[in-house]
């Protein structure tokens, strides 16, 4: 007897969880409905909130879309491409997700419905989005090789050693010379950064010239940087590595031949 009543005495929790499911089921179908009809609304909401945010990170010292260089150049390329890329797939994929919720009925299984299906979903679901994926990864891997920092009779050769919180930069054709926190370079000409670490990893990053690379205790990573003209371009140490390393920055001054001569002669500082 107590187990039957107390199987009734479940019923009522039972009876009121169906009821809240019920009830959370048709919160998400006003929801999707809601979306549907004021999609537009919605999505000049979002870009308004978002736009400051994505203006934001493309003010200069620290951007990555105002390259200043051949290999930041080819990044920004890049990023743009990718990001084309993924807003397509994204496109077709919010389609196919608006067609289905309003279509009426299933498949009634003709074959023009067969055949519809094959066409929408192996066709531009899944083809359209596997050969954008596709032709994006060999166009990564392409620049990847055209970023590598290959030799050449222009080419300088400098070294930046990194540590807690400051960086040391040495200069093949200076022997002896030696700058911290601030690296100078030719403008116009390729440069290979050696770049290591005196303590913990870092990582050695000037957006508007090139990609960034980890400096590594003991080991030596070589990044090419290149100024299309003179000037100062910010740098910083893009690793978390204990307190205190969001002041771990830099400078890169980039000369014209003039002035790239007089510092390797030791007028400048």
């Amino acid at each position: 007897m107590d187990r039957v009543a107390g199987d009734r005495d479940r019923r009522p929790g039972l009876i009121e969880a169906g009821s809240l499911s019920d009830r959370v089921d048709e919160g998400l179908v006003l929801g999707l409905k809601f979306s549907l009809g004021h999609g537009r609304r919605l999505l000049q909401g979002l870009v308004g909130c978002l736009t400051p945010i994505a203006l934001a990170g493309c003010q200069e010292p620290l951007s990555t879309v105002d390259p200043a260089g051949p290999a930041a150049d080819t990044i920004a390329t890049l990023w743009w491409i990718m990001l084309t890329g993924a807003a397509a797939i994204f496109l077709l994929v919010m389609t196919l997700l608006v067609l289905a919720l309003r279509s009426g009925e299933g498949p009634s299984g003709s074959e023009a419905d067969i055949w519809r299906e094959r066409v929408w979903i192996h066709g531009l679901g899944l083809g359209f989005s596997l050969a954008i994926l596709a032709a994006l990864t060999v166009y990564g891997l392409s620049i990847g090789e055209q970023l590598l920092p290959r030799p050449g009779p222009e080419v300088v050769t400098v070294r930046a050693e990194g540590r807690q919180w400051t960086w040391s930069f040495g200069y093949a054709d200076a022997p002896g010379r030696a700058t911290e926190g601030l690296l100078h370079i030719p403008a116009g000409q390729p440069v290979n950064v050696e770049i290591t670490s005196a303590d913990v990893i870092h990582s050695f990053w000037v957006p508007r010239l090139a990609g960034k690379l980890d400096a590594i205790p003991g080991h030596v990573n070589v990044l090419r940087i290149e100024a299309d003209a003179p000037g100062d371009y910010a740098g910083v140490s893009a690793e978390f590595n204990g307190q205190g390393y969001t002041k771990h920055r830099f400078t890169v001054r980039a000369h014209d031949s003039a002035a790239w001569n007089a510092f390797l002669r030791g007028e400048t500082r």
